[in-house]
This record gives C-alpha cells, sequence and structure tokens, in this order.
C-alpha cells in the first residue's frame, strides 16, 4: 500500500527545498531565507564539464602555415637505412643476398664503420626456428649495435 512520504518537520508547510523563504504559515520567527549551494555546486560541475567536452570536439588541431627560412650552415638530419638481415624458412641467414653465418655477421658489422646510430633490421619467416633467430640477434648484439628490431607485417581482419 502506498504511504505518503515523512514530512521533516511534521508540518505540510514545512518540505525540504532548496531556497526556504519566510512563510506566514511558519512558527519559528528565526527562520531567515538560505540558498542550499551544493546542488547548484552539482550543476555548475556539469555544466562546466559538458562545455569542456563539446569545445574539445569542436577544435582542431591544424598548424600554422610558415615559411620557413633557409640556412646555409644546416644540414638535413637523416637516419642511415637500417642493415637488414634474413632468416628463411628453413635456417639460412642471409645479408645483401649472401649467405652468412653468426659469426660472419658479427665480424662484417664490426668492421663496417657505422654510425653510433645505426640500426639492425632482422627478417625472419614465420616458419624459422626461434633459434636461428636467436643466433641472430646474439651476433648483432656482440658487435654492439643496440637498435635491433624484427620485421613482421600487419595482421589480416
Amino acid at each position: 500500500m502506498w504511504k505518503p512520504l515523512p514530512r521533516a518537520c511534521g508540518h505540510p508547510a514545512r518540505t525540504p527545498m532548496p531556497v526556504k523563504l519566510h512563510s506566514a504559515l511558519s512558527d519559528d520567527e528565526g527562520d531567515e531565507a538560505r540558498i542550499e549551494v551544493v546542488p547548484l555546486i552539482d550543476i555548475m560541475f556539469f555544466l562546466l564539464a559538458a562545455f569542456m567536452l563539446v569545445s574539445l570536439s569542436m577544435t582542431q588541431l591544424q598548424r600554422v602555415p610558415l615559411r620557413l627560412p633557409e640556412a646555409a650552415s644546416g644540414s638535413a638530419q637523416t637516419q642511415p637505412p637500417p642493415v637488414q638481415i634474413a632468416v628463411d624458412a628453413h635456417g639460412v641467414i642471409t645479408w645483401d643476398r649472401q649467405v652468412v653465418t653468426p659469426s660472419e655477421i658479427t665480424a662484417r658489422l664490426k668492421h663496417a664503420n657505422l654510425p653510433p646510430e645505426a640500426r639492425v633490421l632482422i627478417s625472419a619467416d614465420q616458419e624459422a626456428r626461434y633459434k636461428q633467430m636467436m643466433a641472430v640477434l646474439d651476433a648483432v648484439r656482440e658487435a654492439g649495435i643496440e637498435k635491433v628490431g624484427f620485421e613482421t607485417k600487419e595482421a589480416g581482419p
């Protein structure tokens, strides 16, 4: 069965409201008008968050169009192409289409006069043995090359 909710003070004219106003039905002479601030703060934070989300979605990150000056002393900074080493499905290691061993990889990398930022890219067939790939990786690290990557292809849907 449905029952009405109890009133805060028992008097029907006194219901809890965000704004309390002085009324002629009030028994207390000391009641003053007051505004509850907590609901107001809640609404203001909600509006602020909504405004921020809408304004962020409307902005577009654009670069300012500039005509850059030329400099005679500068040079274009380009990275050297990576050294590519391949391991096929049978475990054969090739470098520049020449069959090599892990010890030859180490010797060639040490004598190649590569810059400190030199990179090595290892391309291995998916059927290649893990042991062969680790032998190539160890040979490259033994030569002092720190930037080593494995070439993969992007998985399809």
